[in-house]
Formats: C-alpha cells, sequence, structure tokens
C-alpha cells in the first residue's frame, strides 16, 4: 500500500514506528489549513512561520511522548493547538489581528476562483477588500468565528470545540456577524458585487 493513501491514524502510527516519511505526508496534507488560519489571526508573515513552526514542535513532542489521544480527529487537534498559540500571543501583546492582504500573501488567491476576465476580476478583488475591512470592524468573539469558518473551512461543530463554547454559541456569534455585516453594508451604503 502507498503511503500517502494512509489516513491521518495510519500516518501518525508509522512516524511513532520511525517512519519520517509519513510526518512529511501528515504535514503536507494539513499545512495549507494550518498555516492560513494562523495567518489569518496574526496577519504577520513572520509570526505566523514562528507559529506554524511551534504547532508542529508541540504536536512532533506529544506524539514522540505518547500523549496524543484524538484518534481520527488530528486536524482539529493540530488546528486547536494553532488557535491555542494565537490566542496566547495576542493575550500577551494586547493585539488584534486583522484580516489584510500583504504584498506576497492574500487568503483569497488560495481560495479556488473559476477565470474571471480583468473587469470580473478587480471587482472580486474590491468586493474582497470591503468584506475584510467589514469583517475587521467586528467584535472579536464574531471576527474570530468568522475567520475560522470561511477561512479555515471550519464546521460549527469545530469552532465551537475550538474556542470551547456551544455550537449554540458558536453559530448566535456567526448570526450577530452577519447581522452587523449587513448594518453597516447599510451605513456606509456600500455595494459588494
Amino acid at each position: 500500500m502507498q503511503v500517502s493513501l494512509l489516513n491521518d491514524q495510519e500516518l501518525i502510527a508509522l512516524y511513532l514506528k520511525g517512519e519520517e516519511k509519513a510526518f512529511e505526508i501528515l504535514l503536507e496534507r494539513h499545512k495549507n489549513k494550518i498555516y492560513t488560519s494562523i495567518y489569518l489571526f496574526t496577519k504577520d508573515r513572520t509570526l505566523a512561520d514562528d507559529i506554524f513552526q511551534e504547532v508542529f514542535i508541540r504536536i512532533i513532542d506529544t506524539l514522540r511522548k505518547g500523549k496524543y489521544n484524538h484518534e481520527g480527529k488530528f486536524l482539529q487537534w493540530a488546528m486547536r493547538i494553532s488557535y491555542n498559540l494565537c490566542v496566547d500571543y495576542f493575550r500577551r501583546g494586547k493585539r488584534r489581528p486583522v484580516v489584510s492582504p500583504t504584498e506576497d500573501f492574500d487568503i483569497f488567491d488560495v481560495l479556488q476562483q473559476p477565470d474571471l476576465n480583468a473587469e470580473e476580476s478587480i471587482m472580486r478583488s474590491q468586493t474582497h477588500d470591503r468584506i475584510r475591512t467589514l469583517v475587521n470592524l467586528l467584535p472579536e468573539e464574531q471576527r474570530e468565528v468568522v475567520i475560522l469558518r470561511h477561512y479555515a473551512d471550519m464546521s460549527f461543530k469545530e469552532i465551537a470545540q475550538l474556542t470551547r463554547v456551544s455550537i449554540n454559541t458558536a453559530l448566535g456569534r456567526m448570526r450577530y456577524a452577519l447581522i452587523n455585516i449587513r448594518k453597516m453594508v447599510e451605513e456606509k451604503q456600500l455595494v459588494l458585487q
């Protein structure tokens, strides 16, 4: 059987038996989602790189110590570690994450988009900029749910587990985020399409 076809749990078992390639495959499988979520919280490539490395150092340490017990839920576990490291950083520094593109990274470049003509591409870019601005204006708990749901592609159940709130609270935060975004659109008379 080809190693790359194994599920996460099988890859972890192989890694623990000394097969380094298994961990490389696991990392490759999940790095984009984990890194993107970290970057969206930090908005700083260097900091995101540091936290991303710390996430995988903690994962390796936990695996080697035999303390991993999240059978079949590797990605959720890794996302929880990355989320907690981001939260710790911002609690220490009292900095608030801001969703905005940089010269070398824009989350919308990662998302799949159909081929657009130049005009559609410009319009989509302007829409994304407006949405980012509105998301940045949301209260922290609402912004967090929007980022995790729409940028990190997590389910509400995963968001609830990660942020240690009930599913209803996570859903409520998303609901209020959407209400607040609609209000801001109306107040600023923005056109999002």
